[in-house]
């Protein structure tokens, strides 16, 4: 029998330096070199096709008195045997010489299916995410779409941007690329059809409860109502028996207001640059709804309790007061409607500020809704942070509570905090 890969070069060696690497053996050493790298055990291989003077190769590496023919099925343990009688080797290490590191295909899909399940459950249990549970729907969604550019590392690095911004929105009534260089450093990171651009505005539509964008105006309105590129001089918040002291004009005329008895609107760009304003650190009162202010300035007049109105969601005026309230260490105390978007709102103002529940426990739902006439519609239910328990009574009774509807109980509370000259009592 011939043995043309013997003269493949002097004293049989190849160019690459192991004496087996000729090309009649490269299918056999490919072919074992590929099933040795699934990870799973390995008995026989098939290899091929095999041409005359491979097979005439293959023959006389294993001492066979035939060809095997051209898709020969080959035992690993002979292989193993005819290497180390030859040259000292097993299989493995021959292919691992010639053809490369034997890989392990079933531990890295272990090892992919480990690195996502990590990854989703990073993006699930995230600071951000459980403080609101409205983007569990977000959440979902971005694990339906899959990997980024099929890569763990990239997809957990643009959510991780897109967490990022979320946390820092509302914004402060800023146009998106100064917006974006505040929070990510670079100012396109955010611009229309950006990846990372899309994955927060679907978190948006699901905080609020829309539908996601599909028209540039839509975007761009969805931005807004996140407080970017806010009108600051339309971007208000209703307040009522607030008194800051200071020279500025901001606290002389919300302070005069007060006094009157009249609800003061402040404009984002007052809070912006107010002067000089400092607030008591006693305890603020913030509704959802307007209603809850006006009954509160008909029963106590002049001696109307500190109240901040959120009118709905939060913009970033409401926001911006919010946080100067708090830094003057004023106790903030949230109330709003028994509903689903009461609960979506409620999470967001706690998620966003210091703010503590304000009668908004399953308890207080269940008195109320005892004692009330039934009212319209929960829609759609998320969790509440502060109390599972009233995301599960809502979705029992599937009606709702609006702050209307227990508005003695609030005007009761806040008449237990009445104003004095200076500002109203702890």
């Amino acid at each position: 029998m011939r043995h043309p890969e013997a003269e493949h070069s002097p004293a049989g060696h190849s160019a690459a330096g192991h004496p087996l690497d000729r090309p009649g053996l490269a299918p056999l050493w490919r072919a074992f070199h590929d099933r040795l790298s699934t990870g799973q055990p390995v008995a026989r291989v098939r290899v091929g096709p095999l041409d005359e003077a491979a097979q005439n190769a293959v023959a006389d590496l294993l001492g066979l008195d035939r060809l095997p023919g051209p898709r020969p099925t080959l035992s690993l343990t002979r292989l193993d045997q005819a290497l180390r009688d030859s040259c000292g080797e097993d299989t493995r290490s021959v292919v691992t010489a010639i053809v490369g590191p034997v890989g392990d295909r079933a531990a890295a899909r272990a090892t992919d299916r480990a690195d996502r399940a990590a990854l989703w459950e990073w993006l699930a249990t995230h600071p951000v995410v459980l403080a609101q549970p409205a983007l569990d729907a977000w959440v979902a969604q971005v694990r339906r779409a899959g990997l980024t550019g099929g890569s763990v590392a990239t997809t957990r690095s643009t959510l991780a941007d897109a967490l990022r911004t979320l946390s820092a929105l509302p914004a402060r009534g800023e146009p998106l690329p100064v917006f974006a260089t505040r929070i990510l450093n670079d100012s396109h990171a955010l611009d229309d059809g950006t990846r990372l651009s899309g994955l927060v505005l679907r978190a948006l539509a699901a905080l609020y409860d829309t539908a996601a964008p599909e028209s540039a105006s839509e975007r761009r309105a969805l931005w807004a109502r996140a407080g970017i590129a806010d009108d600051a001089l339309s971007t208000t918040v209703l307040t009522a028996g607030l008194r800051p002291t200071g020279d500025g004009p901001v606290a002389h005329a919300v302070t005069a207001y007060s006094r009157a008895g009249h609800a003061t609107h402040l404009t984002l760009a007052q809070l912006r640059t107010p002067g000089e304003l400092r607030f008591p650190p006693t305890v603020v009162h913030i509704t959802e709804n307007p209603s809850i202010p006006a009954l509160a300035l008909q029963r106590f007049g002049p001696a109307c309790p500190p109240l901040v109105c959120t009118s709905g969601w939060p913009n970033s005026a409401v926001l911006l007061l919010l946080r100067h309230l708090a830094e003057a260490g004023a106790p903030l105390r949230h109330h709003g409607d028994f509903d689903g978007e009461g609960l979506r709102i409620a999470a967001h103002v706690l998620a966003k500020t210091p703010a503590t529940p304000w009668r908004m426990s399953a308890s207080d739902y269940l008195t109320a809704r005892a004692r009330t006439d039934p009212g319209p519609p929960v829609g759609r239910i998320t969790e509440a942070p502060w109390d599972p328990a009233l995301s599960e009574a809502l979705l029992t009774h599937r009606t709702a509570v609006l702050e209307e509807h227990v508005a003695e109980d609030l005007l009761a509370d806040l008449s237990r905090h009445p104003a004095t000259r200076n500002g109203p009592t702890a």
